[in-house]
């Protein structure tokens, strides 16, 4: 490949993946260099108004876990969420061209399937049956778990080792001070 460069990327549109939504939804598109300080305003912005029953987010690529987190921040701050979660593929097509164009060399058109993920958050059940549902609050139970556990592993933990004091000879040359020249004061 050292003797092509990149001219082009094309993402493949990708539909929705949840039938019968509605055309006003809101849709978040994490990209990979958004900002989820952003992403959030936006999103609790919507969600905290009335008019709003329902926000999509979606991130393909590195802009996944991006997309998760912004979800799992929304679901904190707007109490009672159900959520459908799709993973997908997205093909993205890119389009290499020879570095020099008298050296016989064809352009390459190389496809790619990155993956995808679609969260549908609503302030109205859905249908508890359809693959991907999660109900509100289920994250509830599990940080009560983890945090019954880790109260009660409080009780077994052992003590750490003394940290660095005085008369310790770590890596410096021990306690006492020296002036720059390496002497002792």
């Amino acid at each position: 490949m050292e003797n092509y460069q990149k001219a082009r990327t094309a993402e493949q549109p990708c539909p929705c993946p949840f039938p019968g939504l509605a055309s006003d939804t809101p849709e978040v598109r994490v990209k990979d260099g958004s900002k989820i300080r952003n992403l959030m305003g936006f999103a609790a912005g919507r969600m905290e108004a009335d008019a709003c029953r329902q926000i999509l987010f979606s991130g393909a690529g590195k802009s996944v876990a991006k997309a998760i987190t912004c979800t799992e921040i929304l679901k904190r701050r707007v109490r009672g969420l159900h959520q459908y979660t799709q993973l997908l593929y997205r093909t993205v097509q890119e389009v290499w061209e020879p570095l020099e164009p008298d050296a016989g060399l064809d352009s390459l058109t190389v496809s790619r399937n990155v993956p995808a993920i679609w969260v549908l958050l609503s302030k109205d059940p859905l249908d508890s049956t359809r693959p991907g549902y999660q109900a509100p609050g289920s994250f509830d139970t599990l940080w009560a778990q983890a945090a019954r556990e880790e109260e009660a592993g409080l009780g077994r933990r052992r003590k750490r080792a003394a940290g660095r004091g005085k008369g310790d000879s770590g890596r410096h040359g021990g306690g006492r001070d020296k002036d720059h020249r390496g002497g002792v004061m």
